[in-house]
């Protein structure tokens, strides 16, 4: 077992209930504060950068492909398999950045002017530290799968803008763990896959650990900003959150990897859109997701009717 999965297991082993209160978010954030201390891992020096690409390896799990199970697939050869899932995963990858830079700003503007000596604040410099790495580590990595820079489409990207500008409290936290719940179910298939690179491995194992501990702490922030809020804000909410999930998830597979990857565009795009497996494989990432959001009363009936055309539920 590497030192980046050991990190792993001892993080998810880590995750337990606290208690509540006000004491209950400061408790929270020490505890991360010293998990980071003993958990974080520099990119720069864990991941293999340096050996050549395998024509052979995958970028992801085959089984997360958008034409995995599609008759396009099955007359498709492992180097066309392997070209497409590379430009998958740096698709993935791109959106994952796009998404960091909104949440950092989010944060950022969360804890303006607030307490410095508050363990919150400090996990909170902390939390953008690492997506500041975690950005440069999928792209270098997106880079090395021989990707071009894949981005959302522009209506999606001036969306963003508005979010990042109007998203506070239970939204943006709840947002944050959208983004971050789908990618962790994801990668922690890719991590455990030999058929994918070696170093793409790495990078999946280091984001797991890492963000482990922004999902709990995005989890608690959520509970807390959620406590005494009314129907009506609790509503408006939940479909904000839920327009951003639509368009995270939308976003994560562009168009372009299957010119990128030599396929017929058009015929590929055809069957990806009617693929019922990856449909349901996203269904299930998103399982837990839903589950948690259910419980704090952001899972309203117009914010289902959205994640269920973003195939989450």
């Amino acid at each position: 077992m590497t030192t980046v999965e050991q990190g792993q297991e001892t993080e998810r082993s880590g995750a337990r209930p606290v208690e509540r209160g006000s004491d209950r978010r400061d408790d929270v954030a020490e505890r991360l504060l010293r998990s980071a201390g003993e958990l974080s891992y520099d990119p720069q020096q864990e991941v293999d950068w340096e050996t050549p690409l395998d024509p052979s390896h995958h970028g992801c799990s085959p089984e997360w492909s958008t034409l995995y199970g599609t008759a396009y697939w099955d007359e498709m050869t492992e180097e066309q398999r392997a070209a497409l899932t590379r430009q998958e995963a740096a698709s993935v990858a791109s959106t994952g950045i796009w998404f960091e830079m909104i949440l950092q700003q989010m944060v950022i503007r969360d804890f303006y002017a607030k307490d410095p000596t508050d363990p919150a604040f400090q996990w909170a410099l902390t939390e953008i530290a690492d997506e500041c790495r975690h950005s440069i580590m999928f792209a270098r990595g997106a880079e090395k799968l021989g990707a071009p820079a894949y981005r959302p489409a522009r209506h999606v990207v001036e969306g963003g803008r508005v979010f990042k500008a109007v998203a506070s409290g239970e939204a943006a936290y709840a947002s944050i763990l959208v983004a971050e719940e789908v990618l962790d179910v994801m990668q922690r298939d890719w991590m455990r896959d030999d058929r994918v690179a070696p170093f793409a491995r790495t990078i999946n194992n280091i984001h797991v650990v890492e963000e482990a501990r922004h999902m709990r702490f995005a989890r608690e922030e959520t509970r807390e900003r959620l406590e005494g809020v009314g129907p009506v804000r609790r509503r408006a909410q939940a479909l904000l959150v839920a327009f951003a999930a639509f368009f995270i998830v939308t976003s994560m597979w562009n168009k372009q990897v299957y010119a990128n990857a030599g396929l017929d565009p058009k015929r590929a795009l055809r069957e990806a859109k009617a693929n019922e497996h990856h449909r349901a494989m996203l269904r299930s990432s998103c399982a837990e997701l839903m589950d948690f959001l259910g419980s704090v009363g952001l899972l309203t009936r117009p914010a289902r009717a959205i994640y269920r055309a973003a195939h989450i539920l």
